[in-house]
């Protein structure tokens, strides 16, 4: 692969005309002298009458325009006034005076490296495939380099700040300056400003390319500056700045990242575009086909961002596929101009949510939690907090009708493509809090949330609270009224974001009991929650464990082959005794991650090659299958892109928690097993002995009652039950 990279570099043509930091100074290396004379290919930007265009702006609601509104500082706003609860949108106004000749594209893309570039040269092979892409002179890629200890290749410096324009198949250094934060907003403004100056076109696309985390986390880890991300406000604010000298806006903004296709992202960026592109899943490594995109535009300039975001989405698909990750596969393209009126419907649908709290909380948590989420979600690859909305809409729709909410939804997505793993995910996540470590993070979300009743079902939730008092008016005025930009949520008393005063404790006093965990007549063992206990209670799944033969207790995992009946409060043990194994039958710890119509996928805790990380497992009733293993969400937040496929050598040790330790993150590895070719993880009835099950109870705001363990026997004749003695 180096060797493809660097040889089509080596046809390319480098150019260095300007610094970064607005140096005019014009150098040419010698060695580009020789096969192509120095050139510059900056544009300038195209004069315009449209002075108002750029001083006013639009305000929306759902029944008439509002003229004469002062200009949002952010470049939006979101009010709702305490008399009717109805959502207002202010947004900078509307602007469609091309900045550049007719049928011409600009892709500009923020390429944050990262591990991607120096461990893979993901971002490397990308641009070789801008640099295929069929010739036409009216295309062109723009992009800035950064926030990577090494880039792959032979001329992109890790030493400096770059910027580069491919075009025709060839690459050429327009731009150079010392190394900036690419986790800073002043970086990703002056990137803006510069391009849309330097490089304008009739449509302009603008691509963040690196890891995501997701709303709160945000996009682009610069790992030579701790770690630093862009923030969904950051984004913004550059952003704002930026349009305020535009006179048309960007034709799309899409994330070449993970889960960054989010209500929260498409609301805060749909001022500056007409479309916007992004995945509500993890993408693998390779990211988007830059080929594909470059050669359907050079084929037909004339077309827009919805025409080309089908192209994008549908040969991501195909980059999927060709690493057989396609099933997880998420991509949605939505018209900025119509997400406004799902804005507005949503914050109606959560104040009714929001509302139906006080009594139905549990139905409406068990409902969420039942939605299609992202990321992993678990306690072995960590938390993204991103859930769909359409699946909360229709696991809600006993509390409140959202059937506005799925028509809105439905009516601003212009395509959108999903594996078979993900087949009714809607098209757009929003956080919610399935675990929350600290305050920070709601502290986050306060600030970019997009109904002020959303935010106060998402406060309730996390913050433990089990009053029928809950107060959520620190969220608004003493009128009632509500905006984002006088939403200063550090400024709150930390009492309403604080949540750590409840955590997990494994013994959640809100669960009980009318009949305590025990064996029926019949000698399955189970129990009957109370009013209560129901109320309270979000989920129910079951815990595997095994004695490591000194009275340590393993955690195999989690299964939720648990008989469950809501109306009654009576659940039992359904457990068939099936497990997942190497082949040398060592017993992998098993998470749920997700489940499909027909298949589950399973995360297994291992070290690989003495390295932390998780396998991910797909199985379809007796049939598994491995997808490889993932490095889950690492401390910034940011989800791991490569699924790495396992090879031959490859030693693979289970990793399995301890029961009861008082480090509740204290494990036990087990020895390495060395992968062989042909090899596959083995679904088969766990081996004779004695295992243990647990009830784990989930309450709805993050704690959790485990009831004490039976003993179940695996044997030639099958499972029976019995009191740990």
């Amino acid at each position: 692969m180096k060797k493809k990279i660097i040889a089509a570099f080596a046809a390319a043509a480098v150019l260095l005309t300007a610094g970064c930091g607005g140096s005019e100074t014009a150098q040419t290396t010698a060695a580009v002298q020789e096969n192509q004379p120095a050139q510059t290919t900056t544009a300038p930007v195209n004069d315009t009458d449209d002075n108002d265009a750029a001083d006013s702006e639009e305000e929306y609601n759902t029944e008439e325009e509002i003229d004469d509104v002062e200009r949002s500082v952010s470049g939006f706003a979101l009010s709702v006034k305490g008399s009717d609860g109805k959502m207002k949108i202010s947004r900078a106004a509307k602007k469609s005076t091309s900045m550049g000749d007719a049928d011409t594209w600009t892709i500009f893309i923020y390429l944050c490296g990262t591990d991607l570039e120096s461990g893979q040269a993901s971002a490397t092979e990308d641009i070789v495939q801008m640099t295929e892409a069929q010739e036409n002179e009216n295309v062109r890629f723009v992009f800035q380099t950064g926030g990577t200890e090494q880039w792959q290749n032979e001329i992109i410096s890790t030493d400096a700040c770059e910027r580069y324009v491919v075009e025709n198949g060839n690459i050429t250094l327009v731009d150079s300056a010392p190394l900036t934060n690419m986790g800073d907003p002043s970086t990703l403004e002056g990137f803006l400003d510069w391009g849309v100056q330097n490089y304008p076109a009739e449509k302009m696309g603008f691509i963040f390319w690196d890891h995501g985390g997701g709303s709160i986390t945000g996009a682009c880890v610069d790992e030579l500056n701790e770690g630093d991300t862009l923030y969904l406000s950051e984004m913004n604010t550059a952003f704002s700045k930026v349009y305020e000298n535009m006179t048309d806006k960007f034709e799309f903004i899409g994330f070449d990242c993970c889960l960054m296709g989010t209500a929260e992202t498409a609301n805060v960026l749909s001022t500056y575009a007409r479309y916007f592109y992004g995945s509500q899943e993890t993408e693998p490594g390779t990211g988007w086909d830059y080929t594909a995109i470059g050669n359907f535009l050079a084929e037909d300039p004339s077309v827009d961002g919805a025409a080309l975001g089908k192209v994008v989405a549908d040969s991501f698909y195909d980059e999927c596929a060709l690493l057989e990750q396609e099933n997880e596969c998420t991509f949605t393209i939505i018209d900025c101009e119509k997400f406004d009126d799902f804005a507005v419907v949503f914050n109606d649908y959560a104040k009714e949510l929001y509302e139906a709290a006080g009594s139905g909380l549990a139905g409406i948590v068990r409902g969420v939690n039942k939605a299609d989420n992202f990321g992993g979600n678990d306690k072995s690859e960590g938390f993204t907090n991103m859930v769909d909305i359409g699946g909360i809409v229709n696991n809600c729709a006993a509390y409140a009708d959202g059937s506005a909410v799925l028509a809105a939804l439905d009516d601003c997505i212009v395509y959108n493509r999903n594996g078979s793993l993900h087949t009714g995910a809607s098209g757009l996540s929003v956080y919610y809090p399935l675990q929350v470590e600290g305050s920070e993070e709601l502290k986050t979300f306060g600030g970019i949330c997009i109904s002020p009743y959303y935010l106060s079902l998402v406060d309730m939730i996390a913050k433990g609270y089990t009053g029928n008092g809950y107060d959520n008016q620190v969220f608004f005025t003493e009128d009632g009224d509500w905006s984002n930009e006088d939403c200063d949520c550090e400024s709150y008393d930390d009492s309403y974001f604080d949540n750590e005063s409840y955590g997990e404790s494994g013994e959640s006093s809100l669960i009980t009991f009318a009949e305590k965990p025990g064996f029926n007549d019949e000698d399955y063992y189970g129990f009957v929650l109370d009013e209560n206990g129901l109320n309270y209670t979000a989920d129910v799944s079951a815990m595997i464990l095994m004695d490591l033969g000194d009275g340590t207790l393993l955690v195999l995992g989690e299964t939720y082959d648990v008989y469950t009946d809501w109306d009654n409060g009576y659940f039992s043990d359904n457990f068939d005794g099936k497990w997942l194994s190497l082949p040398d039958g060592s017993l992998l710890s098993m998470y749920i991650v997700e489940a499909g119509d027909d298949s589950t996928v399973y995360t297994s805790p291992i070290e690989l090659n003495g390295k932390r990380t998780n396998l991910r497992i797909v199985q379809s009733g007796d049939s598994v299958k491995i997808e490889g293993a993932w490095d889950g969400i690492d401390e910034n937040g940011m989800a791991a892109r490569e699924v790495r496929k396992l090879k031959a050598g490859d030693k693979i040790a289970p990793i399995y928690y301890i029961l009861g330790d008082d480090d509740s993150d204290s494990t036990y590895t087990a020895d390495a097993y060395e992968w062989a070719d042909g090899d596959n993880v083995i679904y088969a009835q766990l081996p004779n002995g004695d295992y243990y099950y647990a009830f784990s109870i989930d309450d709805v705001y993050g704690d959790y009652y485990l009831t004490d363990p039976v003993v179940f026997t695996v044997s030639d004749d099958g499972i029976s039950f019995s009191e740990l003695e």
